[in-house]
């Protein structure tokens, strides 16, 4: 009578603390650039407009929702345009890579197993392995993708969510600078003190998602906003009065 082998299983700790968060979504990035692109332009063109005009003046308010309304837009006509010719472009070599397993199997199993050779398999598994795969096009087309060319053919970014993500978080960040002005303040120090620990927070979240303490992210986000505004707030007072 044989001895029946059971196949190992993973425990229920390791399953449970050995997750990874999505890191191909499409979404995470859009969504962190808009917010912090929204909060930096139009803190800085506030800034601008604050350093060449009448503190208070109603142009600050057109060019704040200027701003808000135009960046917006533009980060998600470019995020869908961006995400959707790399969407395009990854289908195009996902289909050279389809028809040359259709051409030429046999040599697209040997160029499959050298690539598990050079990853340190044993060659006799290597060449089983490859097999396998090949036994099925389209398990072969997934594994040819994802050792080609990195990606996994599934799972590509979609440009609507990386266009919505990008308008919805780019409105939000640009509105913080803008809302002190659209509540009866008349001068430029509500939006200062809200942009700045704006910056802070946003930098401390997205820590979350790095390798980064919260306070080396927070605090780095904020020297960058405030420079960015200082440097605009400088050139609104070296144009404005000359215009006005």
């Amino acid at each position: 009578m044989g001895l029946v082998t059971e196949t190992p299983q993973v425990s229920n700790e390791h399953h449970g603390d050995h997750t990874h968060r999505d890191v191909n979504g499409g979404w995470l990035r859009p969504a962190v650039f808009g917010a912090m692109d929204g909060l930096v332009s139009n803190f800085a063109l506030i800034a601008g407009m604050d350093g060449g005009t009448s503190s208070g003046s109603k142009f600050i308010v057109l060019a704040g929702l200027a701003g808000l309304a135009a960046g917006a837009f533009s980060m998600a006509a470019g995020e869908y345009t961006s995400v959707a010719s790399q969407r395009e472009l990854a289908h195009a070599e996902i289909e050279v890579e389809r028809k040359e397993i259709r051409k030429h199997p046999l040599d697209e199993e040997i160029e499959l197993a050298e690539t598990y050779r050079a990853k340190g398999l044993d060659p006799d598994l290597a060449s089983k392995v490859a097999k396998q795969f090949h036994a099925n096009p389209d398990q072969a087309l997934e594994e040819h993708v994802r050792e080609e060319l990195g990606i996994d053919p599934g799972d590509l970014p979609n440009p609507l969510i990386a266009a919505a993500s990008s308008f919805i978080c780019f409105a939000v960040g640009a509105f913080i600078p803008l809302a002190p002005y659209l509540f009866g303040s008349g001068t430029v120090v509500p939006s200062l003190i809200l942009s700045l620990t704006a910056l802070f927070v946003c930098g401390a979240v997205v820590s979350r998602v790095t390798t980064r303490s919260w306070w080396y992210s927070g605090l780095r986000q904020l020297l960058l906003g405030a420079a960015a505004a200082a440097l605009t707030y400088f050139v609104g007072t070296l144009v404005g009065p000359g215009i006005g």
